[in-house]
């Protein structure tokens, strides 16, 4: 009996861990995109976090999700059926949020400098809205 409530304790948090809040389809192509255009910044690595997910609690904890690295940790080694995918979920969020974090700093430093343009009047208005357009185009 004990051993079957613990298969359906497993069983459940497989179903809930394993499907990790991964990026949105919307965050998947942003993320493609910095990619191909060599915007993207790559604090963890989705296959490392993957590999890791084989080991006791160790995608998660790579992902910083350091709760579920410990129910990972108790509950394996049934975590390795969703511990890797979780980790690569996690590697892929961290890349996507630091990515998006520094696309909105080189924006922002190249708007301060177009500003800083238009206020000294090295620029007329009309082309600082030629150069803000491109910028925006540049980082979407």
């Amino acid at each position: 009996m004990h051993a079957l409530r613990n298969l359906s304790a497993a069983a459940l948090l497989a179903l809930t861990a394993g499907c990790a809040s991964g990026l949105n389809s919307v965050q998947e192509s942003e993320l493609a995109a910095y990619r191909a255009n060599h915007l993207d910044v790559q604090e963890k690595s989705p296959g490392l976090a993957a590999g890791l997910g084989l080991l006791p609690g160790g995608g998660s904890f790579y992902g910083r999700a350091y709760g579920w690295g410990v129910v990972n940790l108790l509950l394996w080694p049934v975590s390795i059926l969703w511990d890797p995918v979780s980790g690569y979920d996690a590697a892929e969020s961290i890349n996507y949020q630091a990515s998006k974090a520094h696309v909105a700093s080189l924006k922002r430093r190249d708007m301060d400098r177009l500003d800083s343009k238009l206020s000294s009047n090295e620029i007329d208005l009309k082309a600082y809205t030629l150069e803000k357009r491109k910028v925006e185009d540049m980082y979407y």
